[in-house]
C-alpha cells in the first residue's frame, strides 16, 4: 500500500470519526439569516468554484447587497424567496471543518411559517437566533425564543447582527443582552451565549473582527465547533423502541431498532413492554460487527438469550428503570394541518415506533406565540400552539418529552388524508378524573362468545395485527 493510499485512509477515517453539530438559524425578517449562513460557508472556504461562479452571477442579477456578493443567494433558492428576499422554505446545507461537521437548517422568520421552523429545528442541538442591533429584542426573537425552548433546544446563540450599522456600539449590545436575559429566564434555557457580528462584512463569523476590541469571546465558528453537545443525550434510562424483527435464518433472530436513550451492554438484563417478559442480551449486533455496549443514537439489532415474542412498537428497556404508562397524557402541540382541528375525529398517534388511534379530549389553553398570553379556544388552526390532553386506545410508554426527547415526542397523522396533522411534546400523564371523555377499548369475552380454545390462537393473532394498526382491543379467556 502506498503512502499517498495510507493517507487518505487517515484522512477518511478520521472524517468519519467527527462528531456531528445539527444547528438552526432564526430570526425576523431582514436579519439576516440566510446572509450569515452563506458567509459562514464562504469565509471557512467550504464553496466549490462552480458555486462560488453562480454566487458571483446571481448577486449581480438577482442580489439585494449591492456591488457585493449576495451571501443569502447560497440559501434562499426558491424563487419566490429570490423576488422578495426572504426565506420561505426550511433550507439544510452541510459542511465539514477538521473538527466537527454541520448539518445547518436556514427556517424562515414569518409567522405563518412556523410548522416549517419546527421542522427544521425538531432534530437541532443548537439554534443561533439573529436580532437587529438596530432594532434590538423584538417580538419575533420572543417567538424564536419560546419554540426553541419548546423544542428542547439547549444550546442558544444570540447574535447580535448588523453591528457595523450602529458603529459597533459596545453599550448597544450590553444593552440587548440584558434585555433578551429578562425575557428568556423563565424558559429554563440552560446555554445562551451572545456574539456581536455583521455577516455581511464577516466580523465574528469566522475570524475575530479587530472593530469589536471589547468583546472577549470566541467567533461564532469557533464556538460552533467547540460547544460541548455531548451530555444533551440521555444516557441514564435505556429505550429499545423495536423497529423490525430480523430473522435471516432458524438461528438468528434479532431486534433491530435506534437506541432511543441509555446505554445496553452485552449481559444486561431487559424487559420488553407491554408483555413484561424479560430475557438478557445475548449479543449486540452490526453492520462492522459485534458490540460489547451501544448508546444513543447508535442503530443496532440485538439478540436476546431467551425466545421472548417482541414485535414492531414494542420497547426493551431495563426492569428497575421502567418508562411512564398511561393512554392519558398532557402535551403541548403544534398544529401542523391546513385542515382545522376536529375534536371529534380520531387520530393516528405515532411515538417511537409505536402507533394508536388516540382522540384530543381536551385543549387547556393556546399559546399566543407572540405574547406568551393563553387563551381558550375550541379547536387549533394552522401553526397554533397549544396544551392539550390526549387519549390513545392503546397504553403507551413514554417518557416526559424534557427527559426524553427521543420517547417525549409524537407525531398525529389525519387517517383519511394521511397528512401530518400536528406534533407534539409530551409533559406527562393525567389522572382519569381530568378527562372530559373516555376512549373506551372493546372487549372479547371468548367464553361468553361460545368461542372454543381451539381458536383462541387464530383470534390473538387477528388482535396483535389490529394493534399493530394502532386498534386496542381486551380479550377475556
Amino acid at each position: 500500500m502506498t503512502e499517498s493510499t495510507i493517507d487518505i485512509k487517515a484522512f477518511l477515517d478520521k472524517d468519519e470519526q467527527k462528531d456531528l453539530l445539527r444547528l438552526l438559524t432564526a430570526g425576523s425578517v431582514d436579519d439576516g439569516k440566510s446572509t450569515l449562513i452563506g458567509r459562514l460557508l464562504f469565509d471557512s472556504k467550504k464553496l466549490y468554484e462552480d458555486q462560488l461562479d453562480a454566487l458571483e452571477r446571481d448577486s449581480k442579477r438577482l442580489g439585494n447587497a449591492g456591488e457585493n456578493i449576495d451571501y443569502a443567494l447560497l440559501l434562499d433558492g426558491l424563487k419566490a424567496e429570490r423576488e422578495q428576499g426572504i426565506t420561505i422554505d426550511v433550507a439544510y446545507r452541510y459542511f465539514s471543518t477538521n473538527n466537527r461537521k454541520f448539518i445547518i437548517a436556514d427556517t424562515p422568520g414569518h409567522e405563518q411559517y412556523t410548522r416549517n421552523m419546527i421542522t427544521g429545528g425538531s432534530t437541532a442541538n443548537l439554534a443561533i437566533i439573529l436580532v437587529d442591533a438596530r432594532a434590538g429584542v423584538i417580538t419575533q426573537t420572543r417567538r424564536h425564543t419560546f419554540l426553541v425552548s419548546l423544542l428542547g433546544i439547549k444550546h442558544v446563540v444570540l447574535a447580535v447582527n448588523k453591528m457595523d450599522l450602529v458603529d459597533f456600539s459596545e453599550d448597544r449590545f450590553n444593552e440587548i443582552v440584558s434585555e433578551y436575559q429578562s425575557f428568556v429566564a423563565p424558559l429554563n434555557i440552560p446555554d445562551i451565549t451572545f456574539i456581536p457580528l455583521s455577516a455581511l462584512d464577516g466580523d465574528n463569523v469566522v475570524e475575530k473582527s479587530t472593530r469589536t476590541p471589547w468583546y472577549k469571546g470566541l467567533s461564532l465558528l469557533d464556538f460552533l465547533e467547540t460547544v460541548k453537545i455531548d451530555n444533551d443525550n440521555n444516557l441514564e434510562n435505556f429505550r429499545f423502541p423495536v423497529q423490525y424483527v430480523l430473522r435471516p435464518n432458524l438461528d438468528f433472530r434479532g431486534f433491530c431498532g435506534k437506541v432511543a436513550s441509555g446505554i445496553v451492554r452485552k449481559g444486561d438484563e431487559v424487559m420488553a413492554l407491554p408483555s413484561g417478559k424479560k430475557s438478557r442480551v445475548k449479543s449486540i449486533v452490526t453492520y462492522d460487527g459485534e458490540l460489547e455496549y451501544a448508546f444513543p443514537p447508535q442503530s443496532i439489532t440485538i439478540t436476546l438469550e431467551d425466545e421472548i415474542d417482541v414485535s414492531r412498537g414494542e420497547m426493551l428497556v431495563h426492569p428497575n428503570d421502567l418508562p411512564l404508562e398511561s393512554r392519558n397524557f398532557e402535551a403541548m402541540m403544534v398544529w401542523m394541518d391546513e385542515e382545522k382541528m376536529d375534536l371529534s375525529k380520531s387520530y393516528f398517534f405515532k411515538q417511537t415506533t409505536n402507533t394508536s388511534r388516540s382522540r384530543i379530549d381536551n385543549i387547556k389553553y393556546k399559546v399566543d406565540v407572540n405574547t406568551m398570553e393563553h387563551s381558550n379556544v375550541d379547536f387549533l388552526s394552522l401553526n397554533e400552539i397549544a396544551r392539550v390532553i390526549i387519549t390513545t386506545a392503546k397504553p403507551i410508554f413514554f417518557d416526559p418529552y424534557t427527559k426524553n426527547k427521543s420517547c417525549g415526542a409524537f407525531i398525529v397523522i389525519d387517517p383519511i388524508t394521511n397528512n401530518t396533522s400536528a406534533v407534539g411534546m409530551i409533559i406527562d400523564k393525567v389522572d382519569q378524573t381530568d378527562l372530559t371523555t373516555e376512549m373506551d377499548v372493546p372487549t372479547l369475552n371468548l367464553p361468553k362468545l361460545g368461542i372454543t380454545t381451539e381458536h383462541y390462537e387464530a383470534i390473538e393473532k387477528a388482535v396483535k395485527a389490529l394493534e399493530n394498526q394502532g386498534i386496542a382491543i381486551n380479550i377475556i379467556k
